[in-house]
């Protein structure tokens, strides 16, 4: 048997697991665990500082079309970078991130040595890419636009990525965190990558998952 908030829940084979999930209905129904979330939430209202990217837990996917009747995904396994938070100047939000072109992966040796040659990325000649935020405009309660410059296959140009704020708070070592999903719809002929246009998409979708500590 198992005592949580005064409840003896049988904690041994099935009728154990069954209680425990009706315990769990319950406390969500009664927005107890809500009110955890709700909380460490509040612990996110004063985030500010400079964040430098947790390489570990933050990656970059990439969604692309083919023959017009899928969509493919791969994902860049190495990202690093930095960026800035002040709840009172949003507008002084920053980010830079930069991603590797070789941390490419798509789970197919074959198909990765193609990406990583001449016709897409080139990353012998380009073997990073960057973005540099110019613009932070908040935009409803968890979310912003964030507009800046995207370096890629040589070529600079202007991307917005819609932002989601996931959340922030002390991680379980001293540290303190912040963490966002940012997208981004890009055409792959503006950064000179026009090889099979039609068969693969022009349109690439770019999701990134960051997570960030404070220095």
């Amino acid at each position: 048997m198992t005592i949580i908030d005064n409840a003896w829940v049988p904690t041994r084979g099935f009728r154990g697991f069954v209680g425990l999930i009706g315990l769990l209905a319950v406390m969500m129904s009664t927005g107890v665990i809500g009110a955890e979330r709700d909380t460490y939430r509040l612990q996110a209202a004063s985030p500010a500082g400079t964040y430098a990217v947790d390489p570990l837990h933050s990656t970059v996917f990439f969604t692309i079309g083919h023959l017009g009747v899928s969509e493919f995904r791969g994902r860049f396994d190495k990202v690093s970078g930095r960026f800035t938070v002040d709840p009172s100047r949003p507008d002084q939000n920053r980010v830079v991130v930069e991603i590797p072109i070789e941390s490419l992966d798509t789970d197919y040796a074959r198909r990765n040595k193609d990406l990583l040659g001449p016709d897409f990325f080139n990353a012998k000649q380009f073997p990073v890419m960057r973005f540099v935020s110019k613009n932070y405009r908040p935009n409803g309660r968890n979310g912003a636009l964030l507009s800046g410059d995207l370096t890629l296959h040589g070529v600079t140009r202007p991307v917005t990525f819609e932002i989601h704020h996931v959340g922030a708070g002390p991680d379980p070592w001293g540290g303190y965190r912040f963490g966002y999903t940012a997208s981004a719809v890009i055409k792959r002929s503006n950064f000179g990558m026009r090889y099979m246009l039609g068969d693969i998409s022009d349109q690439v979708r770019i999701t990134v998952n960051i997570e960030g500590i404070r220095k």
